[in-house]
């Protein structure tokens, strides 16, 4: 994966607060904090790694909450969404009933999107995102180009 060799990585607590791999509080706004994949990787500091997301990367993240039932199957919305979708990189989030999708683009401005029971985040900068490395499905590793996907959340 591309994000692999950039130098963007965190690790984080069980409650989402971004770590330095040595263990101290992190930023998603300070280059100084974070480290290359492998640092992040190899450290046992919190919970397991995140990846921020920085203006100008062209990554983005779309977080799916609760995107999926008890068994591991996509709800209505999300099976919906992710039909729209190129092929691209997704993943369980942490919690086992979200999805993490990755891919280039740009937002601009964050945003959280609610309809229904739909509920998708969209991010490009200022933004750590956890990593699990549980690909959704046989996820592809490539990246797509999510761009009409974030248009059409708006």
């Amino acid at each position: 994966m591309a994000m692999t060799r950039r130098r963007q990585w965190v690790r984080y607590t069980a409650r989402k607060v971004p770590l330095t791999a040595a263990g101290k509080v992190a930023s998603s706004t300070d280059p100084a904090t974070w480290s290359t994949y492998g640092n992040a990787r190899r450290s046992t500091a919190g919970a397991g790694c995140g990846f921020v997301l920085t203006s100008g990367d062209n990554l983005v993240c779309l977080d799916l909450d609760h995107a999926l039932d008890e068994q591991g199957r996509p709800l209505p919305w999300a099976r919906e969404l992710l039909g729209q979708l190129p092929d691209t990189y997704v993943e369980i989030s942490p919690g086992g009933r979200g999805l993490h999708v990755w891919g280039r683009g740009t937002v601009g401005r964050g945003r959280r999107i609610r309809r229904g029971e739909e509920a998708v985040e969209v991010y490009d900068r200022g933004r750590f995102m956890t990593i699990t490395r549980r690909p959704y499905e046989g996820a592809s590793s490539a990246l797509a180009d999510l761009s009409e996907a974030i248009a059409s959340l708006t």
